[in-house]
Formats: structure tokens, sequence, C-alpha cells
């Protein structure tokens, strides 16, 4: 058997293992599992892999994105430069960290109309805002981030102002907020700023539409949850995984 994963806390909102329990029944991967492991602490992590030797790798997703590097042997370049890792793999030389965040993000947003000389607000300054802004960087995008303090080259939100939301062609939510067990809640931002010309990503994707994709909405925006990137960096896990897994005995 080899085992696959997802660290975080809490886990009931994840879509991932049933994701990839599905890709190996119907692709024909016999052999391989996929399971969730909630860590209510990032110390419990080297437990966690003496207990299960059979996994080879896992993803890595809130609160644990950054910290998580401290325990890795080797940073993969886009993690480096990212400053977080989402996908580990469990290698003969130790752990390897890579972010296929960020490529997903990119992915999905070129798709989805994201152009060079286009400006972003993204709300949040964790793990999963490092890759969202790495990404568009790479996509000749500008961002502004947001966050509860503010700091060099970050606003606080009561400082956010309206002119400055109304003028992002793309407004990304990057936080916890509208997710188990914060189901309800939602950035405090202008929303009479948003419009009809922008578009706005929730990285949530369980509930499908959080309170700030339900505001985006009734504002005539273009809204987008979580789960297109879901899938994409997913994939770009497995290839990692999976082609990794022949040097394995």
């Amino acid at each position: 058997m080899r085992l696959l994963g997802l660290i975080g806390y809490p886990l009931s909102h994840s879509f991932s293992p049933e994701y990839f329990r599905q890709k190996f029944r119907q692709e024909g991967y016999s052999g391989w599992d996929y399971k969730a492991f909630p860590l209510q602490d990032i110390r419990l992590l080297p437990e966690l892999l003496s207990s299960h030797p059979a996994l080879i790798g896992f993803n890595v997703t809130y609160p644990y994105k950054e910290s998580v590097m401290s325990y890795l042997h080797t940073l993969e370049d886009e993690a480096l430069q990212v400053g977080a890792v989402n996908t580990v793999l469990v290698g003969r030389e130790g752990l390897v960290g890579f972010n296929t965040d960020a490529p997903a993000f990119r992915q999905m947003v070129v798709k989805h109309g994201v152009q060079p000389g286009m400006k972003a607000v993204v709300l949040g300054t964790g793990g999963a805002a490092k890759a969202v802004v790495h990404a568009l960087k790479g996509c000749g995008v500008s961002t502004l981030q947001v966050s509860r303090k503010g700091r060099s080259g970050v606003v606080a939100y009561q400082e956010l102002e309206e002119d400055q939301l109304a003028s992002a062609d793309l407004v990304v939510q990057t936080t916890p907020l509208g997710m188990s067990p914060l189901e309800g809640q939602k950035p405090r931002i202008p929303y009479a700023a948003l419009s009809y010309r922008q578009l706005v990503i929730d990285l949530i994707y369980q509930p499908a539409q959080t309170p700030f994709l339900a505001e985006a909405d009734r504002r005539g925006a273009r809204t987008l949850n979580g789960l297109e990137m879901l899938y994409l960096q997913a994939e770009l896990s497995w290839n990692i995984w999976h082609a990794s897994s022949y040097d394995l005995p």
C-alpha cells in the first residue's frame, strides 16, 4: 500500500480524500490510498510519520502551510520563492516541500481572463495568500494585500478605502472566514465597492458560496470558489508523488 494524506486542522470540510480515492478507482491505481490526518498541533507531525511508514507524500492545508517548513529537509524552488508549502514528498533523503497552490491558482485565473497589467486586492497574508501573490506577480498583476494589522506593503482592513477596492480587477479572499468553524463570517471590507466588472474569488470551496461570495454576487461580480483550484493543485501534487513512487522499493 502506498499512502498519501492531508494534514491541517480542522479537516472535516476537505474534499481531498474523496477526490483522490475516486481518482484511484476510476484510473485503476490499485494499492494507493489517501487519508485525512487532522493535527491539532504541527508538532505532532514526526509522530504521524513514524506511525505511518507507508506514507510517501501529503498535502498541507490551513493552518500549517508555513509552520510545516521547519520540519522539511529540502524546498523546491517555487516553494522557496512563495514561502509556503502545500505538498510534501517523503523521500529517501527526507521531506521535500513543494508549492502546487501557486501554479494551480495561476492556471485558474488565466483561464478566467486575468491578464498582465490588471490590479488585484488579496485579503489575507498567510500561506495561501503568499501563493496567490506569487502567482499573480508571475501573471504581471499588481497586488494590494489586506490584513488585520497594517504594515509595510499591507493595508489593515479598517484602512482599505472604497476606491482601492473598486479599482481592482480581481479580489481574492484567502482567509478561513466562512469555512468551518467560522461559517457565516466574512472579511470586513466595503462591499458596496464591488461591481460587475470584477472577478471575485474565495479560495474556500466548502461551503460552495461563502458570505463573502454572496456579497459579491449581489453586486453582479463574476465569482469563483476554490474548488477548481483544489482539483488543479491536487493533480500537480499527484504528478510529484506518482513520478517519485517509481524510485520506491
